[in-house]
């Protein structure tokens, strides 16, 4: 899929050989994806990649953009848990700098692959599509939505919990 945003995502180097970690499947299915490590023991993060004018955070505590704004040509997405991605947010500066994107809670029943800390907390596919469904429209969000729904059925699958 192409879409108009570019997406960064910094993944938690913990995340990247769950099972149950969507950018995997974000990152075959969109054009304009990039997955950095950030956390691995050894290797230092070159924050520099953040620094790029017109990006927004995707982050339920993130300052709100300026009014009249144009939307973000590139949204960094945090993967991690809740605790990893707070974290993420703390240690690198530039990310408190930008203006944010919160997304509206997901509905109660929502398929999950992991139980969130919170009742608003969503895997990082989903949010990826929510926020394509806000910046670009539900129509190219819905073949997202249909990707995570489609890998909770392979995961369960291989685990003996589906079909």
């Amino acid at each position: 899929m192409d879409t108009r945003t570019e997406f960064l995502v910094i993944r938690h180097n913990k995340e990247k050989e769950k099972s149950t970690n969507t950018v995997r499947v974000a990152a075959l299915a969109l054009v304009r994806c990039q997955v950095l490590t950030y956390g691995a023991p050894g290797e230092r993060f070159d924050a520099s990649v953040l620094e790029s004018p017109d990006t927004w955070l995707l982050f339920p505590d993130t300052q709100p953009p300026e009014p009249q704004a144009p939307p973000p040509k590139r949204l960094i997405v945090l993967d991690g848990n809740w605790g990893q991605a707070r974290r993420m947010v703390q240690r690198l500066p530039a990310l408190r700098k930008m203006p944010g994107l919160a997304l509206p809670p997901p509905p109660p029943n929502t398929r999950r692959l992991r139980r969130p800390p919170n009742p608003d907390g969503m895997s990082t596919l989903e949010a990826m599509a929510g926020a394509v469904a806000l910046l670009e429209g539900e129509e190219l969000a819905r073949q997202l939505y249909a990707l995570h729904e489609l890998m909770i059925d392979r995961v369960m699958e291989s685990r003996g919990r589906l079909g």
